[in-house]
């Protein structure tokens, strides 16, 4: 909706917040998805094929795939949430969609339970093969390719290099932020903002990358426990050693828990910094940021502007990636500041569409089963 795509705002002090959620979803998913969206639509087009995706959310990948997705005559799109772990716009975005194409799935799980099932249907080859499975999530690199270039072109109205602060769940946003450094990006920090779920802080802080139980917070994007995309941190921290992380992978999978060696650690903090805030801080940080600046956030960006408060008013520039747009979460700034977000005229109509959702136990075969029965093979 704005010419800039991710505009760069200003708000005192050094700190700036760069706005992603001006896509048709409100999400910064948007703008790798519907990327995607055209080089699927290109690519099977001329290849003259017809492809299955399946992803995995915890809120705002499914909306924009399937924004990106729906209606293409040559590609059936499976979503999977965890039901009831999603807000209602973030639910209503996907199970209203009007598209024959679209298939949605409310998990009885987590998110790490769904994107569980989408690995294992990937390392299924037999069943990938015959439906020609794809995939949406950031396990496909054009996600992460798409977010880099925000990176630069924030760095790039800065006058020195910026501190980036990530709202982070599943680790693909700020790896995007490393490859961009990687790339040549002149940046101090990328800070990982985590809410209660702080398996990533923890990770960072303390060298000890271990699961728990996942907890339902304000910021349901970010209730993640596995992060697929710290595998991609950890293959360059560890001097892309294949085969160590191929073995610490597998030891994870198994015990749920991994000690980081000391060189991977240290590669680690030469390039990230990580925090944890709960849902009382986030709350009072929509309430500040309202007060001080009269601009709501969602859940998210505050997450991620509450890590930042620690770095605001130095000499680096602090730029906060502001994910999502407060009208997909109004009852928690509501609940922060009395205000309910005007809902953009793009989503005017939400609740009055008629949902389709299939409701699927935490089982593989079933998910599985579902899928075959709904492609016309």
């Amino acid at each position: 909706e704005t010419p800039a795509v991710a505009p760069l705002v200003p708000l005192g002090q050094g700190l700036h917040l760069l706005e992603l959620f001006h896509g048709p979803t409100l999400a910064f998913k948007d703008v790798a998805m519907q990327l995607l969206g055209r080089m699927f639509a290109r690519a099977l087009a001329e290849r003259g094929r017809r492809a299955t995706v399946v992803a995995a959310t915890s809120g705002d990948t499914g909306s924009a795939a399937i924004a990106a997705l729906g209606g293409m005559p040559n590609l059936d799109v499976f979503v999977l949430h965890p039901k009831g772990r999603v807000s209602e716009v973030q639910r209503l975005q996907m199970t209203t969609a009007p598209f024959g194409n679209v298939h949605n799935i409310a998990l009885e799980g987590s998110f790490d339970d769904a994107q569980a099932i989408v690995k294992a249907l990937f390392a299924d080859t037999t069943f990938a093969n015959d439906v020609n499975l794809t995939a949406v999530n950031s396990i496909n690199f054009v996600r992460i390719a798409a977010q880099i270039v925000y990176y630069f072109t924030a760095a790039a109205t800065l006058d020195a290099p910026p501190i980036f602060v990530v709202p982070t769940g599943n680790f693909g946003d700020v790896f995007a932020g490393e490859a961009a450094m990687r790339m040549g990006l002149a940046a101090e920090r990328l800070v990982v903002a985590t809410n209660q779920n702080d398996i990533l802080a923890r990770a960072l802080n303390r060298g000890v990358y271990e699961t728990g139980e996942v907890h339902a917070t304000l910021s349901p994007s970010m209730d993640i426990q596995v992060a697929s995309n710290f595998e991609r941190a950890l293959f360059e921290a560890s001097g892309r050693d294949a085969d160590w992380l191929r073995g610490a992978m597998a030891d994870f999978a198994r015990t749920r828990r991994l000690v980081l060696p000391d060189p991977v650690r240290q590669s680690l903090a030469a390039r990230y910094a990580a925090s944890r805030s709960d849902d009382a801080e986030t709350l009072a940080t929509i309430a500040r940021i309202y007060r001080d600046c009269g601009r709501l956030i969602d859940p998210h960006t505050a997450v991620a502007m509450t890590a930042a408060e620690a770095y605001r008013g130095g000499a680096a520039p602090v730029v906060v990636l502001s994910t999502a747009h407060p009208a997909k979460f109004p009852d928690a700034v509501r609940r922060a500041t009395g205000q309910v977000p005007p809902l953009p005229p793009r989503l005017k109509g939400l609740y009055d569409g008629v949902e389709r959702v299939q409701t699927l136990p935490n089982n593989l075969e079933q998910v599985r089963t579902f899928i075959a029965s709904r492609l016309d093979r």
